[in-house]
C-alpha cells in the first residue's frame, strides 16, 4: 500500500477505541494482547475469517496474526467506506482436534468469502479437507509444514517459505556461520516441530550426534537434557514452540549445557521466549521465514498497537490485503474469490505476492535469522 494510505490509516487507528482481546498466553509468559477493534459498518459487502490461536498456550503467536489482519481491515475500511468488509475471528487454540469444528463454523457463515490462516500446521492439515470441499480460499501466513502443499488441496495458499526451505537454511547457517563439529536435534513431536527438526537434521548430515523428542505437555525435559549433556554438541537445534523452548533452555543451562541454542520460527516471541527464559535465552538464534515489513508498515503498526510488529504480523497483513483487494475488485462469491487468489500477482509489504499451482508463494526463498541480545530478539542476517 502507498505511503500516504498507510499514514492516513495509522492516524485513523490511533483514534479508535482500544479493546482487550482474549489472547491470554501460557503460564510461562504474558504478552501485550491489546489490539484496536476491527472497524464495523452497517452494510458490509462481505466478511473474511481469521482462524488462529487466540487463546491457549500458543496465544502469543496468535496475537500478531490478529493485529496484522485488523490493521489491514481498518486501513481498507477507512479508504473504502462504501465497500466495508468485516473480520470474523475463530479461535482454535492451535489445536488440530478443534480445527474441524471451527472450520465448519466458518463454512456455515455464508458472508465469509475467504479465510486468513489457519495459524498452525497441524490445524491446517485437520481443517483443509473441509475448506477444500467448500471451495473456500485460505491464505496462511504462518503454517510452514512442508507437506501441506502436496496434499492436493485446491484452496490452500501460503504467503511465506515452508520448512523445506527453512530447515536447510538453518542448517546452512549453522554449518557456515557457527561451524560446529557436532549438532544435537530435539523436537516436540508436532507436525510443525518434528517436520522442521527433520529438515534441519537431514541437511546437517553427519554432524548430528544426538536426537530426541519431548512431550510438550511435560514440565520436565530431563531425558532430552541428559542426552544432550552426554553428547555435548556444540549446537542444539529445537523444533517446537516458544513455551517449551523457554523451559528447555532453562533446564539445559541449569544442567550446565553450554551449547549454542538455535530455534525455528515457532520460538520467535519476545514475551513467550526471550522474556520467559531470561538469562537462559541470551545468545540464542531464532530463524523465521517472517519479516517485520516496511518502515511505513512498522510506523502504522506502532501507532495502532504501541509496539513493534510481532511475528507473522506482516504476513497476516499481506494475506488480509490479498482478499480485500479481490473483494474490492468485485468478487462476490467464494468461487470468484478462489479464482482470483490463484491468479493474484501484486506487491505486498513482504514480497511480490503470487502463488504456484500448489499454493506456495513464488517468492519464498529467504529466511531471516534473529538473535537474543541483551534480552531482546534482534535481526541478524538474511539466509537463503
Amino acid at each position: 500500500m502507498k505511503k500516504s494510505n498507510l499514514l492516513r490509516a495509522g492516524a485513523v487507528l490511533v483514534s479508535l477505541s482500544f479493546v482487550v482481546t482474549a489472547c491470554g498466553g501460557s503460564d510461562d509468559a504474558a504478552s501485550d494482547t491489546t489490539a484496536p477493534a476491527a472497524t464495523t459498518c452497517e452494510s458490509p459487502v462481505a466478511s473474511i475469517a481469521l482462524q488462529f490461536p487466540e487463546t491457549g498456550d500458543a496465544a502469543n503467536l496468535g496475537a500478531p496474526m490478529l493485529k496484522g489482519a485488523t490493521l489491514a481491515i481498518n486501513e481498507f475500511n477507512a479508504a473504502n467506506p462504501d465497500a466495508c468488509v468485516t473480520l470474523k475471528t475463530f479461535d482454535t487454540q492451535g489445536d488440530p482436534a478443534k480445527a474441524p469444528g471451527v472450520a465448519q463454523s466458518v463454512i456455515d457463515d455464508a458472508t465469509i468469502l475467504g479465510l486468513i490462516g489457519p495459524g498452525f500446521s497441524g490445524e491446517s492439515l485437520a481443517a483443509l479437507p473441509l475448506y477444500d470441499e467448500a471451495g473456500l480460499a485460505t491464505i496462511t501466513g504462518s503454517a510452514t509444514n512442508a507437506t501441506i502443499q502436496d496434499q492436493g488441496f485446491k484452496v490452500f495458499h501460503r504467503i511465506l517459505a515452508n520448512d523445506a526451505v527453512q530447515g536447510p537454511a538453518v542448517a546452512k547457517y549453522i554449518a557456515e556461520t557457527l561451524k560446529p563439529a557436532s549438532v544435537g536435534i530435539i523436537d516436540d513431536a508436532s507436525d510443525y516441530g518434528k517436520g522442521l527438526a527433520d529438515a534441519v537434521k537431514a541437511a546437517a548430515g553427519k554432524s548430528v550426534v544426538a536426537t530426541d523428542s519431548i512431550d510438550p505437555k511435560a514440565a520436565d525435559f530431563s531425558a532430552a537434557v541428559s542426552k544432550m549433556k552426554d553428547a555435548n554438541p556444540e549446537v542444539i537445534f529445537f523444533g517446537g514452540y516458544y513455551g517449551e523452548a523457554a523451559k528447555l533452555s532453562t533446564q539445559l543451562r541449569d544442567a550446565g549445557v553450554e551449547s549454542t541454542l538455535v530455534f525455528g520460527d515457532g520460538v520467535k516471541d519476545q514475551a513467550g521466549y526471550a522474556d520467559a527464559a531470561g538469562p537462559a535465552a541470551e545468545g540464542a538464534l531464532i530463524a523465521c521465514p517472517c519479516k517485520d515489513g516496511s518502515a511505513d508498515f512498522a510506523a502504522a503498526w506502532q501507532a495502532a498497537n504501541n509496539e513493534v510488529p510481532g511475528t507473522y504480523g506482516a504476513e497476516y497483513y499481506d494475506a488480509a490485503n490479498v482478499l480485500l483487494n479481490i473483494i474490492k475488485a468485485g468478487a462476490k462469491d467464494r468461487a470468484a474469490v478462489l479464482a482470483a487468489v490463484k491468479a493474484y500477482d501484486a506487491p505486498g509489504i513482504t514480497k511480490q505476492i503470487k502463488f504456484t499451482a500448489n499454493g506456495e508463494a513464488t517468492e519464498a526463498s529467504t529466511i531471516y535469522m534473529y538473535k537474543v541480545t541483551d534480552g531482546k530478539i534482534t535481526y541478524v542476517a538474511d539466509i537463503k
